[in-house]
């Protein structure tokens, strides 16, 4: 499958994390650029089965209609993209942006959210269709949304179906319609954002009548990141970590999203469970996401970690990350696309708990160590071929 054309399907797709993958994806398919960032170029994956760039066809799904060319001059502006790359990728742009289409909105939609989801799946099938694709992958990249209720209808697909073909009821956030839509299609299913999604028992039951595979959920880029290398260290070292406490300032989209509290609820638990798993409930951890409007782009996380060492002597480790998160998600989505193709080509079906690696909050692992996520996840490639 590895010379098979494949699709690469964005919610989000205007984005900045969209815009900065398909950006990419273009530069290096014209040698303007090293896939730096990519682990699926790492010699561990060399002999996967995976699409190489020049198979991959981008379309997608946004609320907003700004185009493509316009997101990524904002995106040069704010020292994501080099502006060196504008004019040679603009062609390649313009015909991403030919594909995308208007996503599902449950304040302009009419009509029930079965209808949603079936021009969702309308869209992808003929994206799928036209291309001569053998697969698509569909990814969410969206803004993330609040944590949503549990209902019976999440448990049970019968009752779910019941409930979205009910004009009256809006049973389903928007990340879920659209992974309800991919599967529907007969798309494997990516989530890289802490929104619901794919991870519902009844949207598991039907990615597994199908015979598809999905990941997730909420990338890991950067503070989170750090936490999985140096948590296990503190407990591998057998010291105690009493506290462990954070702070980001972001800015751009991003960061007038989480503004809102119950946006930021979905984020700061994605944060949090991760840490719980490594070091136990027992851990004091605060964290707070403040939105700096004049960071744009960038990101700034700055930990504080109080622990005990030997005859109870207490210190503490002080980091600060910085970096444009658009820039460090970007090629992961690529990573993800390719590795959940060749999932879906070996007939791999649920939850791919080996893609933990990728993830702050999991599905199908409870692995959160990144040295063992890591080991897992070259495992995992070796044996797709």
């Amino acid at each position: 499958m590895a010379e098979e054309p494949t699709g690469l399907w964005l919610i989000g797709a205007r984005g900045s994390v969209a815009t900065t993958a398909i950006s990419g994806l273009l530069a290096m398919r014209a040698g303007l650029a090293a896939p730096t960032g990519c682990v699926t170029e790492r010699p561990e994956l060399a002999g996967a089965p995976l699409p190489g760039w020049d198979d991959l066809v981008v379309g997608g799904h946004d609320v907003v209609d700004t185009a493509l060319v316009k997101r990524a001059e904002q995106l040069a502006d704010s020292g994501v993209l080099p502006h060196r790359l504008l004019g040679p990728i603009e062609a390649g742009l313009r015909s991403a942006d030919d594909e995308i289409r208007e996503g599902y909105h449950p304040v302009t939609h009419r009509g029930s959210q079965a209808e949603a989801a079936r021009r969702l799946g309308a869209d992808i099938a003929d994206f799928r269709e036209r291309n001569g694709l053998a697969r698509v992958v569909v990814v969410n990249v969206s803004s993330t949304e609040p944590p949503v209720p549990a209902a019976p209808e999440h448990a049970d697909l019968a009752l779910l179906e019941e409930a979205l073909a009910d004009p009256a009821r809006s049973v389903l956030p928007p990340s879920s319609v659209a992974a309800y839509a991919a599967l529907r299609a007969g798309c494997p299913f990516v989530d890289f954002t802490p929104s619901t999604g794919v991870a519902l028992p009844a949207l598991d039951e039907l990615a597994r009548r199908e015979r598809l595979p999905y990941a997730g959920r909420d990338g890991k880029t950067g503070e989170t990141l750090l936490r999985t290398v140096l948590a296990p260290m503190f407990t591998a070292r057998a010291l105690r970590v009493r506290s462990w406490a954070g702070t980001n300032l972001l800015g751009g989209g991003d960061g007038a999203t989480l503004e809102d509290p119950a946006h930021a609820d979905s984020k700061i638990v994605s944060k949090a469970r991760g840490l719980a798993a490594l070091l136990g409930d027992d851990v004091t951890a605060p964290l707070h996401i403040d939105n700096v409007p004049d960071l744009g782009e960038q990101k700034t996380a700055w930990d504080h970690v109080s622990f005990e060492g030997f005859l109870g002597a207490r210190m503490s480790l002080q980091l600060t990350w910085t970096g444009l998160d658009s820039s460090l998600a970007a090629p992961l989505v690529l990573d993800l696309t390719r590795l959940v193709a060749a999932a879906h080509a070996t007939g791999q079906v649920g939850a791919l708990g080996a893609l933990a690696f990728f993830f702050k909050d999991p599905l199908g692992s409870d692995e959160h160590r990144f040295a063992e996520q890591t080991r897992e996840l070259y495992r995992w490639a070796g044996e797709l071929g």
